[in-house]
């Protein structure tokens, strides 16, 4: 059937949404009054989903019709994780002392035990909201919150296509994602701000916060360049170039293993797009450990969060945004799950006597990444908020595992 929308090229389809997106990011960098007010209420990510929706509800575009999702989650998505994650600094993240990483990390069991939690709560209560089947079943759709509260959007969309979550679910879950995440956001903003407060109560040891301080004012001052056009090229064919590595191996080890052990497709191990996204983030872990990761100071990660926000404008348009009032209950779901996240993040805090700063940007760095887990951070200073991208990293690199993980916790609680 012929598609009735005003604009059916791709090619046009895609400036349009590129224009979308140049204008959020000016909006969103303006110092006027209005805007700033507008994104305290409308986060940036929010309105790159749905900008995009709007124009696909009113007829100028046919998301479904499009090609653009298909091209840009499978060469764009894996070659931004590949760029977000090449830039982890494990050697890093380890000088930021335990109890920083304990905070993060709990952060993550957080996330992956609550997901099946708030599943088994909310349907001991009413059955009917954490149902469904296939593509509509709800413990599916929660993958990809697992994805986003995690690693990011980029693994909330791998999340996707790899658990096979329906559009319209998926339109709901980016609801619930993005709004229960910023309510906990601006919770998190209000005790950063009584830090002190806070950390005196709790006997908390915050020199290592200035420690923190002075080591990444240097390492910014050493490193930071503007990027050259060689730079940009070594940027590009390493985002692509394991991009295409990770298609050729994924085309070889899932039919593969449908072969020798069709039982594992349960576990979606028969997948390509599984494999296509372990074995990238994968070779970016790997390549961390070399000079290659090296790319970061001339902007290798600005350039892969370019590429995953042309992903989200083409998973905008593919969003019912009527879907999201069908689904009230979800919301529920999503609150009982960030109130574990949150009680456990506070009492392990308090049983360790961690910095307010360590929680918070550890929990932020799990729930909100790179985008807003440095404004956390630089809420107690601005030379602190490459801290918070260093531990968002860390869960761009561990959100593929970990919402995997979640996932098939879930899917034994919501079949049991």
């Amino acid at each position: 059937m012929e598609s009735q929308a005003l604009l059916t090229n791709d090619a046009v389809v895609l400036g349009l949404l590129l224009a979308v997106l140049a204008l959020v990011f000016t909006t969103h960098s303006s110092t006027r009054p209005f805007w700033q007010r507008f994104y305290k209420i409308i986060p940036s990510v929010l309105a790159c989903y749905f900008l995009p929706s709007l124009l696909a509800t009113a007829g100028i575009i046919d998301g479904e019709a499009s090609q653009l999702y298909f091209v840009a989650s499978r060469y764009l998505l894996p070659t931004s994780l590949v760029l977000l994650t090449i830039s982890v600094d494990i050697p890093g993240i380890l000088r930021l002392g335990p109890k920083a990483l304990i905070m993060f990390f709990t952060g993550t069991v957080g996330i992956v035990l609550g997901g099946p939690l708030a599943i088994l709560i909310v349907g001991s209560i009413a059955p009917e909201v954490v149902g469904g089947q296939g593509a509509d079943a709800v413990w599916r759709g929660l993958t990809t919150v697992a994805g986003s509260w995690i690693g990011g959007s980029a693994n909330q969309a791998a999340m996707k296509e790899v658990f096979t979550v329906g559009d319209e679910l998926f339109s709901a879950m980016i609801a619930v994602d993005v709004i229960v995440a910023n309510i906990w956001m601006a919770v998190l903003l209000f005790l950063v701000g009584r830090a002190d407060r806070i950390d005196a109560r709790t006997g908390a040891d915050t020199s290592a916060i200035d420690d923190l301080r002075r080591r990444v004012e240097e390492h910014e001052r050493a490193n930071a360049r503007i990027p050259s056009l060689t730079d940009l090229m070594q940027i590009l064919a390493v985002g692509f170039g394991v991009t295409a590595i990770s298609h050729f191996l994924a085309d070889r080890l899932a039919p593969a293993i449908e072969r020798v052990a069709p039982g594992l497709a349960v576990y979606n191990l028969t997948s390509r797009f599984f494999w296509l996204v372990v074995l990238a983030t994968t070779i970016a872990l790997i390549l961390s450990y070399t000079r290659v990761r090296t790319i970061e100071h001339a902007g290798a990660s600005k350039i892969g969060s370019a590429c995953l926000y042309v992903l989200i404008a083409t998973i905008g348009m593919r969003m019912n945004l009527a879907a999201v009032l069908d689904r009230p209950g979800l919301f529920v779901i999503g609150g009982v799950w960030m109130l574990f996240h949150a009680a456990l993040m506070l009492g392990v805090a308090k049983a360790i006597k961690a910095p307010i700063f360590f929680m918070a940007v550890g929990s932020q760095a799990n729930v909100g990444g790179a985008a807003s887990a440095p404004v956390v951070a630089s809420a107690v200073h601005p030379a602190l908020a490459p801290v918070g991208a260093l531990l968002a990293v860390l869960g761009y690199a561990i959100g593929t595992y970990g919402a995997y993980l979640c996932g098939q916790l879930m899917r034994v609680i919501a079949s049991g």
